[in-house]
C-alpha cells in the first residue's frame, strides 16, 4: 500500500530512503534533512522504504517546504495474491536461468530484460514467482544443486522472502512522479529501486554509501537469531557456513553490484570505503570520496553554554541497536565509575528500533549497579546535549562517517571511538599530511574492548592538558575540512550537472 504524505509530479531530485528519513532520527536521516534544508532552490521528493508499518511511529522531522513529494511504502507487509494455477512464462524463466548463470560466472552478462521494470510486471509476474509450475521446478533444481543438505522448507521460504520485495519495488517505479535525478543513500533495496527507476526513466542515479551496506547486512545476518539453520550440528563441517544466512548476504551483494554498475556516481565518505566499493564491483572511475559536513558556527555557539566544574559526562549519540555495541559502552562506564564515581554515561538516540536489545541493555545496567551512572535519553537535539558533554564516544562495530563526531568537534569536544569506518580519519586525520599534522582529537580503540575504552575515558576526564589539546585539534580539523558549506556546494553541483546533462539531450 502506498501512502502519500505530500504529492507532486514535478520533482527535481528523488531521495530513496530505506529505513531512515523521516521516521528514524539521526544518522543518514540527519544527512537527508541537512540536504533538504540546505538547498531551498531544489524541489525534492523522498520515497521511504520501511519493513512493516508497525515498526515505525510518527515523523521525526518537520518537513521543509521544498520537500514537495513524500511517499511511504512497507516492503515486507503481507501482500500475497490469491493462489492460482499457472504454468509460468517460459521465456521469462529462461531469462532467470541466464541471470542465475551470470551470478555464477562473471563472464556471463546480466540479461537486459531484468533492467526493464515491465519484465517484473508483465513477464515474470508476482503470481508466477509464487505459484507457477516453472517456479517450483526452478527452485527444486537450484536447491538440489546448491544446498541439498539444508532443510528444503527453510530454503524455499527464504528464497521467497528475499525476493518478494522486488515486485513491490517494480510497482513503485511504475507510479513514480516525473523526476530528474535519483539519489540513493545506500545500496540494498533503495539502491535496487534507484537502479530500476534509472533504467525506466533514463535519468541519472547518484549512490552515496554512508557505511558499506553489503558489509553491514553481513554483520546483521551473522548475528541474526531469527535465521535458523536446520542442518544437524554433527553433520556440519567445522568451516561450514550457515547457507540460509549466506543466501541473504549474497542477495544483497548482487543487488549492490547492480546499483554500482548503473550509478553515474558512486560516492563514499572516506578513502577506505571507496576501496571497498571498488573491491565489491564499483567502477573505480565512477567512485569519489565526498565527506559529510556540519554547521560549524551553529554548533560552536553551544560552547558558550558550557559551565565550569560540570559533571563528567560521556555521551554516546546513536541508535540503541547491536551494531552500535551499547553493551560495550555500558561495561566501559562500569570500569570508569570505579575510578570516577560520579561519571555519567548518556545514550542519546532512538530506543525503539530493537526493543529486545534495549531491554537487554537495561538489564545489564541493573546487574552492574550502574543505575546512577547510565541514562538513556532518547532522541534529543544535539545542541541541547553538547554543552553538558565532556567527552563523546562511539563503541560501534560498524560505522560510515559519523556526523556526531564532527558535530562534537565543532563544539570542541574530543571523541573516543572504535576503529571502524572513518573514525580514525576523523580523530587522527586522514585526508592528507596537513590534516595528520594537526594531531589527535581524541583516541581510537579496538572494538569490544571495554577496558581499553575506559582507560581513554579516564585519561581525558582526569588530564586537563590532554583534553585541551584534543579539543583544539577537533575545532581546527572540522573548520578546515568538514564545513557544511563545502558539503552542500558539492552535492548541489552534482545535482545540477545531472539535471543539465539530461536537459541537453
Amino acid at each position: 500500500m502506498t501512502k502519500y504524505i505530500r504529492k507532486s509530479n514535478n520533482v527535481d531530485v528523488m531521495l530513496l530512503a530505506e529505513g531512515t528519513y523521516p521516521y528514524i532520527g539521526g544518522g543518514v536521516s540527519s544527512w537527508i534533512a541537512q540536504i533538504l534544508d540546505g538547498m531551498k532552490d531544489i524541489k525534492f521528493g523522498v520515497c521511504f522504504l520501511g519493513s512493516l508499518e508497525s515498526d515505525y511511529g510518527d515523523l521525526k522531522y518537520e518537513l521543509p517546504d521544498n520537500l514537495v513529494h513524500l511517499e511511504v511504502h512497507y516492503i515486507f507487509e503481507e501482500n500475497t495474491p490469491d493462489v492460482k494455477k499457472t504454468s509460468g512464462n517460459k521465456k521469462a524463466f529462461e531469462t532467470i536461468e541466464k541471470l542465475y548463470a551470470s551470478f555464477k560466472d562473471k563472464s556471463v552478462p546480466i540479461p537486459e530484460e531484468i533492467k526493464n521494470v515491465d519484465f517484473y510486471l508483465n513477464d515474470m509476474t508476482f503470481e508466477d514467482f509464487l505459484y507457477s509450475k516453472r517456479a517450483w521446478e526452478f527452485i527444486n533444481k537450484i536447491y538440489f544443486k546448491n544446498a541439498p543438505d539444508v532443510s528444503f522448507i527453510d530454503y524455499f521460504w527464504t528464497l521467497r522472502d528475499i525476493h518478494k520485495p522486488i515486485w513491490t519495488l517494480a510497482k513503485i517505479v511504475k507510479h513514480f512522479p516525473h523526476m530528474k535525478v535519483l539519489h540513493a543513500p545506500s545500496t540494498g533495496y533503495a539502491g535496487f529501486l534507484g537502479t530500476l527507476a534509472s533504467f525506466d526513466r533514463d535519468i541519472g542515479l547518484v549512490l552515496t554509501e554512508h557505511g558499506i551496506y553489503t558489509r553491514e547486512r553481513k554483520i546483521d545476518m551473522l548475528s541474526a537469531e531469527w535465521i535458523d539453520f536446520k542442518k544437524p550440528a554433527l553433520l556440519k563441517q567445522p568451516e561450514e557456513f550457515n547457507y540460509i544466512k549466506k543466501m541473504w548476504i549474497e542477495f544483497f551483494r548482487i543487488i549492490g553490484e547492480f546499483a554500482y554498475k548503473r550509478a553515474e556516481l558512486v560516492l563514499s565518505l572516506y578513502p577506505e570505503a571507496q576501496k571497498i566499493q571498488i573491491a565489491l564491483g564499483a567502477d573505480a572511475e565512477k567512485t569519489r570520496v565526498l565527506p559529510n559536513g556540519v554547521n560549524v558556527n551553529v554548533l560552536k555557539a553551544t560552547m558558550k553554554n558550557r559551565t565550569e566544574n560540570q559533571k563528567p559526562v560521556i555521551s554516546l549519540i546513536g541508535r540503541v541497536v547491536s551494531i552500535k555495541d551499547i553493551k560495550t559502552f555500558i561495561r566501559a562506564i562500569r570500569i570508569t565509575a570505579n575510578h570516577i564515581p560520579d561519571v555519567e554515561g548518556w545514550v542519546v538516540g532512538p530506543m525503539d528500533e530493537d526493543k529486545e536489545y534495549f531491554t537487554e541493555c537495561k538489564q545489564m545496567i541493573e546487574s552492574l549497579g550502574l543505575g546512577n551512572n547510565l541514562k538513556f535519553l532518547g532522541f534529543r537535539n544535539i545542541k541541547e546535549i553538547l554543552p553538558h558533554t565532556s567527552l563523546l564516544t562511539l563503541t560501534s562495530i560498524s560505522e560510515g562517517m559519523p556526523l556526531v563526531i564532527l558535530e562534537g568537534f565543532a563544539a570542541g569536544i574530543p571523541c573516543v571511538a572504535t576503529d571502524v569506518g572513518s573514525c580514525r580519519n576523523l580523530i587522527e586525520g586522514g585526508l592528507n599530511d596537513e590534516d595528520k599534522s594537526l594531531g589527535s582529537a581524541g583516541a581510537i580503540t579496538s572494538i569490544a574492548t571495554p577496558g581499553e575504552i575506559a582507560k581513554q575515558y579516564i585519561r581525558f576526564l582526569t588530564d586537563e592538558d590532554a583534553w585541551d589539546k584534543a579539543s583544539a585539534v577537533a575545532q581546527s580539523r572540522v573548520e578546515k575540512y568538514y564545513s557544511q558549506e563545502i558539503f552542500l556546494k558539492e552535492y548541489h553541483d552534482i545535482y545540477m550537472n545531472l539535471i543539465n546533462k539530461k536537459a541537453s539531450l
